[in-house]
């Protein structure tokens, strides 16, 4: 048996700033520092400045009278109204202009991006044009295009262009469209819509769930089309409701009734889902092309015609790949909606940034209530796609 008689040496000591966790604790405590340090900088030099200047802070003013008009608003405003009912104006505005240019671009966007694919030699060609044009235009230069040459091209009130039997006019202070007319009773027909429509979500989850089980095919698109229009239709005929159509008619130099769309918000919303669309067209054909072509092959050999191919195999698929950039187009889109001040659409930035903030001087507070509202846009719309892309997101079994 050996012994081992050679003296124990005592384990060196690390230095601290050697252990990979101290140096992160230190680098982090630094930072925070330096950041602290930084935002009560600021803060110093802006109360200076303040001060210097005899200013003072608050929100009061948006209980103040505004004095100002607003071209057009979803909501009563007048000159008499408050700064937080100005307010309110361009934040409704804005929301118009992104919900509707959201739809809009993801539906011109998706069918550029499959038409790109096509095996058609010309729709082909015809969407890469438009793609490959438009979104090497800045958004400002187009958005001038639409407005200035375009809709302020259009004729006058006296030689409006006439659709659908005059019922719709084009002329330089915008598109002239029938506007529904309802009754009290109409709640019974748009309840009847909201039925179907949950009906329809029912019946689709049902169906996938029989199709799984037995293989089976059930047609959810026509039976949804029919409780869409049977259903509001019963209960139409069933409430006694009176529904029609104010046609816009011309008297004396500009067009009555009807509902009016001035040439700033289609200037903006034209601008924004053609320039939009061809960068979701691009996503959506990157999409498509990242399935691998075996699934196509599978699909086509199950005798599925191209149209179900791309629908029940291709697309589910490909919107795993699709949606993490489609959310930055719909954040920039919202976001852009601001270039609408260059040509004098009311929103937020126009009115609130703009306007309200020359009358009042308070800027802090004004630029800091805007940026608010665009974070609380993207944050929410951010949120929502999230939560849509985890339920679309392939699961290992």
């Amino acid at each position: 048996m050996v012994v081992d008689n050679l003296p124990r040496l005592a384990p060196a000591k690390v230095s601290l700033l050697n252990d990979p966790k101290v140096r992160g604790i230190i680098y982090q405590a630094v930072v925070a520092i330096v950041l602290v340090l930084f935002v009560a900088w600021v803060l110093q030099n802006v109360t200076g400045n303040l001060t210097a200047q005899k200013k003072t802070t608050g929100f009061g003013f948006l209980f103040l009278t505004a004095g100002f008009d607003i071209g057009f608003s979803l909501i009563p405003y007048s000159r008499s109204s408050l700064y937080w009912q100005a307010f309110l104006v361009g934040l409704t505005n804005t929301l118009l202009v992104a919900s509707i240019g959201i739809v809009l671009a993801t539906l011109l966007g998706f069918t550029v991006g499959i038409a790109r694919l096509s095996s058609n030699f010309i729709i082909a060609k015809l969407a890469a044009i438009y793609i490959d044009v438009i979104r090497n235009i800045p958004l400002l230069l187009q958005l001038f295009f639409w407005y200035f040459a375009v809709l302020k091209g259009a004729p006058a009130v006296k030689q409006s262009l006439l659709f659908f039997g005059g019922s719709v006019a084009v002329n330089q202070r915008g598109i002239f469209l029938p506007r529904p007319l309802i009754d009290d009773k109409f709640v019974w027909v748009a309840g009847a819509f909201a039925l179907a429509l949950i009906a329809g979500f029912v019946l689709r989850r049902w169906a996938r769930a029989r199709q799984e089980a037995t293989g089976q095919r059930f047609p959810v698109l026509l039976s949804f089309v029919g409780l869409v229009i049977v259903l509001p239709t019963v209960a139409w005929l069933t409430s006694g409701t009176v529904f029609s159509l104010e046609i816009p008619q011309l008297a004396g130099f500009n067009f009555k009734g009807g509902l009016a769309l001035p040439p700033e918000l289609c200037a903006l919303l034209f601008g924004l889902v053609i320039y939009t669309a061809t960068f979701i067209a691009e996503i959506v054909r990157a999409g498509i092309l990242a399935v691998n072509h075996g699934q196509s092959e599978a699909a086509q050999s199950l005798g599925l015609k191209e149209s179900d191919r791309l629908r029940l195999v291709i697309l589910p698929q490909a919107l795993r790949v699709i949606i993490p950039p489609l959310t930055s187009q719909y954040l920039n889109l919202t976001k852009n909606s601001s270039l609408g001040a260059f040509i004098g659409f009311p929103e937020l930035v126009n009115v609130f940034a703009g306007t309200t903030l020359n009358q009042t001087g308070r800027a802090i507070e004004v630029i800091s209530l805007t940026m608010l509202v665009y974070l609380t846009f993207s944050l929410t719309t951010s949120a929502f796609m999230n939560w849509y892309n985890a339920r679309v997101a392939l699961k290992e079994r």
